[in-house]
């Protein structure tokens, strides 16, 4: 059954759109999902292009690519990351709005009119993987919970999905931030706090998840660990006040605790001047950090 809200409004003007696919060793699943794709975008776009990124695949992919004339094919020659390949689409791309899908058959194409739909009062929609029919490997799903939780700490929002691969977005905001977007996996995490943290308005629509075909190149460990480390950073670059503050106060608060020890004992200790220091010095660089920030464009 058709979904109404992505039935076309004769009164609403269509986008115009670059959908940016980049593709690692996926031809079992290639040509069905272009089709998919090529569907779902003449529904509901005024123009638009399907620009593939071959990534240095080597399982055939490119032989199949080469093979089509429904798509504008860009290729790196060795293997670069997902980030990577995603920059090297946005940068090229013709159209305003940038629409972004895994070519793993993951994110059912059908969801993109309903993301671009919304896009008249957002700057970012994201499609978040909490439709009925989610299929998610539960080892992913637990360091994931955390890892969200502190990002929507540092975002001071709620974040119903934080690196979903399916979004749409401002071609002009994204490029923006392509100097700090990473190469890998953690392209989407940190786009999101980007915006986030910079007061753009991220909006998100449910949608459905599917099981992958084939072995999937996520790395549980280290792409969780990097995940964590690009919070971190995103943190540091866009809300330094909620990286920084938090130590300074946990300096503080053992400050406290051993001046309050030496008064009863009348004898100033170092521990308790090197605590001082500390709590001074990160509060100091927060403050700093914070206006720097502000000033920057």
């Amino acid at each position: 059954m058709t979904d109404p809200k992505s039935e076309s409004d004769p009164h609403r003007p269509l986008p115009e759109v670059s959908l940016i696919l980049p593709v690692f060793n996926e031809a079992q699943n290639l040509g069905s999902l272009l089709d998919g794709l090529q569907i779902a975008l003449k529904h509901c776009c005024k123009a638009f292009e399907i620009v593939v990124v071959n990534d240095g695949s080597t399982d055939g992919t490119r032989d199949i690519l080469r093979g089509r004339t429904d798509i504008r094919l860009l290729e790196h020659p060795v293997n670069r990351g997902y980030g990577a390949a995603l920059k090297t689409g946005i940068r090229l791309a013709k159209y305003p709005i940038i629409a972004i899908s895994d070519a793993d058959g993951t994110y059912p194409p059908e969801h993109l009119a309903n993301l671009l739909l919304r896009m008249n009062q957002a700057d970012m929609v994201v499609g978040a993987r909490t439709g009925a029919e989610v299929q998610y490997p539960m080892i992913r799903g637990i360091p994931k919970w955390f890892l969200v939780r502190f990002a929507e700490w540092m975002a001071r929002q709620r974040i119903p999905d934080l690196n979903s691969g399916l979004r749409v977005f401002q071609r002009d905001i994204a490029q923006r931030f392509l100097k700090i977007l990473p190469d890998g996996f953690s392209f989407t995490t940190t786009i999101t706090l980007a915006m986030l943290t910079n007061g753009y308005l991220v909006e998100y629509e449910s949608i459905n998840y599917r099981a992958r075909t084939g072995r999937s190149k996520i790395r549980p460990i280290r792409d969780t660990l990097g995940m964590l480390r690009t919070i971190l950073f995103t943190g540091m670059y866009f809300a330094p006040l909620r990286v920084f503050l938090p130590i300074a106060a946990f300096f503080s608060f053992g400050f406290l605790c051993t001046v309050t020890q030496d008064i009863i004992y009348r004898d100033l200790t170092e521990r308790t001047l090197i605590l001082f220091v500390a709590a001074t010095q990160f509060g100091m660089f927060a403050l700093l950090a914070e206006m720097i920030d502000k000033r920057s464009p």
